[in-house]
């Protein structure tokens, strides 16, 4: 199983609805967000199978950072 990476900045207020958007893609391993210094924030693997119940505390954890950080980027871990 191949894998590549991907990289997305963002600013803040779009960053919970870019994740959502990568997430109905289906083909994402792992999601790692950073700050504009390249730090690791918050990293959360996807299986396969993640439903909405499972996936509203992320995302919700996800809104509360974007409210505190201006500019981010978005790593994806992508199954090839």
């Amino acid at each position: 199983m191949n894998m590549a990476t991907e990289e997305f900045k963002v600013s803040g207020d779009h960053l919970v609805e870019k994740i959502k958007n990568l997430i109905k893609e289906g083909n994402i391993r792992k999601i790692t967000i950073k700050d504009k210094n390249g730090k690791d924030l918050i990293m959360f693997p996807l299986t396969i199978g993640v439903v909405g119940a499972v996936l509203a505390p992320i995302l919700a954890a996800i809104g509360a950072l974007a409210a505190l950080i201006g500019e981010c980027t978005i790593s994806v871990e992508r199954e090839e």
